[in-house]
C-alpha cells in the first residue's frame, strides 16, 4: 500500500483554483489521504512554493502551511479549515507570513507550483509551539515512515 494525497479541486500538476489563492477567498483547499503506514502515529503536512519570488530565478522556497501530529484517524482536511475545526491534537506551525495558518498561492511574478507534502510519523511530536518548517522537518527527522506530495500551480492573471 502507498502513501497517497488528493483533493478533488487540485489535479497533479494543474492550476489551482483562483478560490483558494489571494486572488479569491484565499482558503484551504480540501485534501485526502490515504494507505497510511500500519506503524503511523501522527502525520505532517507541509504547503510551499519552491519557485519564489520568480520561478525563472528561484531565491527560496516561500513556506504556505504547516501542521503537525495531525492524528492518524483523520482522513483527510475540509475546504477552508479554521484552525479550531483541525483534527483533535493537531498543531500549527508558521508560514513564511509570519502567522500560523494556510495563505494561499499568491506570486508576483510567473508560474508558481505548489507542493502539499504529507509526511506519515513513527511518533508524536512534542509541542513545538510555533515552528518553521525547518524547525518541525528537524524535529520529524528520523522519524518519517513514508511520504507523499500533490503539486499544482499557480500564475496570477497578467504576471
Amino acid at each position: 500500500m502507498s502513501l497517497t494525497l488528493s483533493s478533488p479541486v487540485i489535479r497533479p500538476n494543474e492550476d489551482i483554483p483562483a478560490r483558494y489563492t489571494c486572488d479569491g477567498d484565499d482558503v484551504s483547499p480540501p485534501l485526502s489521504w490515504s494507505g497510511l503506514p500500519p506503524a503511523t502515529k501522527s502525520l505532517v503536512l507541509i504547503v510551499d512554493d519552491p519557485d519564489a519570488p520568480d520561478p525563472k530565478a528561484p531565491r527560496m522556497t516561500w513556506v504556505h502551511w504547516v501542521l503537525y501530529n495531525i492524528p492518524p484517524g483523520a482522513s483527510g482536511l475540509a475546504e477552508a479549515v479554521a484552525a479550531k475545526d483541525l483534527p483533535k491534537g493537531t498543531l500549527v506551525g508558521m508560514n513564511d507570513w509570519k502567522r500560523t495558518g494556510y495563505g494561499g498561492p499568491c506570486p508576483p511574478i510567473g508560474r508558481h507550483r505548489y507542493f502539499h507534502k504529507l509526511y506519515a510519523l513513527d511518533t508524536v511530536l512534542p509541542d513545538l509551539g510555533r515552528p518553521t518548517k525547518a524547525r518541525l522537518e528537524k524535529a520529524m527527522q528520523d522519524h518519517i515512515l513514508m511520504q507523499t506530495e500533490l503539486i499544482g500551480a499557480y500564475q496570477r492573471a497578467g504576471r
